[in-house]
């Protein structure tokens, strides 16, 4: 493919090109490049989020390039400090490596598997003494760090930033440079660590990175980016009822920009449906029934979409309830002398909610049902005399009971 046919697929979604004519200047050169994309196996399963990036070295691949998936499995137990506004606690090397065994199945999904690198950054980071580190850290001064938002921030209001948060840019950009990495993708909040990789490769006389920033994908509520810890996310693992479920459940005003990010539909006919939903020709809940169907589709095949599809139909537009709620049995010792539960506990305890946190949060936001009474007050306390039927928003269903 030419040159400017493969700068029309590159920019597709893409928020910046750094610097557009320089990588104009290696496709011109008609040979594979060698595309790096690093993720911290910070969490066991990838969303739609991380899809985004996901969905662009595909189209890199398909372009004839080379894709360098690295698994931070080092940097992950520093913790990335991108957006954080204090330190981040970092993970144990046992939840790190737990983590990394299922990304690369998940990434596979999407990613063809022939032309795709996997490398850990364990392999050259744990060799490198003290000496290298040293001389690491004095390619980059103090002033360049502080020009991270982030770092500036917590600097000005004087909250802690830790000696190991500034190695954290350093450490990726040497991945760059062990790799040699012709393009690195990665979301606009990681410009900064992508610009210091560009930079370290020339301190050790290679040729710089182009980079690549793809946008942030905000998650079901709407606001905030997609995130396993807010319980905004739809992940690719997730079941196909589920992922059809949140998929409808996200504000209309994101409808397009899933469409644009999420899926291969052309930009010509995305412009029609939102030309059509201004119009009040489609309505928007028509438009994110056809956007679940396609993601479902992606992730689990056709049969499993309308199958999805169905019963979100037969469960929202009849009031029905699935055919197959998971049977939750709660231990005798989990409850308190009385016979009861703490509400948030008891989503837990049911697979309803992943932590206590976020079980209050449903909670408070009133999405929680015990046998379709509505739950209200965070520290209710729940009887499990009998068989219950909890739902959590309208696709989390568990019939509970003691064991």
């Amino acid at each position: 493919m030419d040159v400017q046919k493969q700068l029309e697929v590159i920019k597709r979604g893409t928020v910046e090109i750094v610097p557009e004519d320089e990588l104009i200047r290696k496709l011109s050169r008609g040979k594979p490049l060698k595309i790096k994309w690093g993720a911290d196996p910070s969490a066991a399963d990838l969303h739609l989020g991380h899809t985004v990036i996901l969905r662009k070295l595909k189209a890199l691949q398909d372009l004839g390039h080379e894709v360098i998936f690295l698994i931070g499995d080092f940097t992950a137990m520093i913790g990335d400090p991108s957006g954080k506004s204090e330190t981040r606690k970092p993970l144990l090397r046992e939840e790190v490596e737990k983590n990394a065994k299922t990304y690369k199945d998940q990434v596979f999904k999407i990613l063809d598997p022939k032309k795709t690198k996997v490398v850990f950054n364990s392999e050259w980071l744990r060799n490198l003494k003290l000496d290298d580190v040293i001389n690491l850290a004095g390619k980059y001064t103090v002033a360049r760090m502080l020009e991270r938002d982030d770092f500036m921030n917590r600097f000005e209001k004087e909250r802690p930033i830790s000696i190991h948060e500034f190695l954290y840019p350093l450490i990726q950009g040497y991945d760059s440079v062990v790799t040699k990495a012709d393009i690195e993708v990665g979301g606009t909040d990681q410009k900064f660590n992508l610009l210091v990789g560009r930079e370290l490769q020339r301190e050790f006389n290679e040729e710089p990175q182009i980079i690549l920033t793809m946008p942030i994908l905000e998650g079901t509520d709407g606001v905030a980016k997609m995130s396993k810890s807010l319980g905004n996310y739809i992940g690719i693992t997730d079941l196909p009822k589920d992922m059809f479920g949140k998929t409808m459940s996200i504000p209309d005003s994101l409808i397009i920009k899933y469409y644009m990010l999420l899926t291969d539909m052309a930009p010509d006919s995305i412009k029609i449906i939102k030309a059509d939903m201004d119009s009040g020709k489609l309505n928007p809940r028509d438009a994110k029934a056809a956007l679940a169907k396609i993601l479902v589709t992606y992730y689990h095949g056709s049969a499993a979409a309308e199958g999805a599809e169905k019963e979100f139909e037969e469960i929202f537009k009849k009031g029905g309830l699935p055919d197959d709620i998971p049977v939750v049995e709660i231990p005798k010792d989990e409850l308190e002398s009385d016979g009861r539960i703490w509400a948030a506990k008891l989503l837990v305890l049911a697979s309803l909610a992943q932590s206590t946190s976020e079980a209050k949060r449903l909670i408070m936001q009133k999405g929680v049902r015990i046998n379709d009474q509505l739950v209200l007050d965070e520290v209710a306390k729940i009887s499990l005399d009998k068989e219950l039927l909890i739902n959590v928003g309208k696709r989390k269903f568990a019939r509970v009971r003691t064991k």
